[in-house]
């Protein structure tokens, strides 16, 4: 058969998550839904529903090489570092945070915090989510662990002697 340079082949590739569906996992602090997979998008886009409780730490300050990241606020009020500014972000806040640009997220409320989260591209981040998994469920935690996770999947702390996300 002749290859067809000319028209488009059409296929039905999508996937539709509905509330509640997805893998879950349970951190010690966060729990974090999988809705877009790196599999499922040829590892260009990751979805992940977040899940803070209150005054729980997402995220101390950090960035990324290769990947943006993007808030989006669905319930609660999120507290967003951006370099040294500090943000409030309430329910249809959208935060578009582009690589080498330092950031970190936490709940500093008694209300839970749910956001969705979005990488692009998502260089396999359901592995860096599972690597914390395990590494936050340690005790006590081993920051030379951590910080190999971290720098495998493209994070890089600011302050590696602050980058546990456990209030002290």
């Amino acid at each position: 058969m002749k290859p067809d340079y000319f028209n488009d082949k059409l296929e039905n590739k999508a996937s539709i998550i509905q509330p509640n569906e997805g893998e879950k996992l349970e951190l010690s602090t966060i729990a974090i839904t999988f809705k877009v997979t790196s599999e499922m998008s040829n590892d260009q886009l990751g979805v992940y529903e977040i899940t803070l409780p209150p005054m729980a730490i997402g995220a101390k300050l950090h960035y990324h090489r290769f990947m943006d990241e993007t808030f989006i606020v669905n319930q609660g009020e999120l507290t967003m570092q951006v370099g040294k500014e500090e943000y409030k972000a309430k329910p249809g806040t959208v935060a578009y945070v582009p690589r080498f640009t330092p950031h970190g997220f936490k709940n500093d409320t008694d209300k839970t915090v749910k956001l969705t989260l979005i990488f692009n591209p998502s260089q396999k981040r359901e592995g860096f989510f599972k690597g914390l998994h395990e590494t936050l469920n340690e005790v006590p935690i081993n920051p030379e662990k951590y910080l190999k996770l971290y720098n495998k999947y493209d994070s890089f702390p600011v302050d590696t002697s602050n980058m546990i996300p456990i209030r002290k």
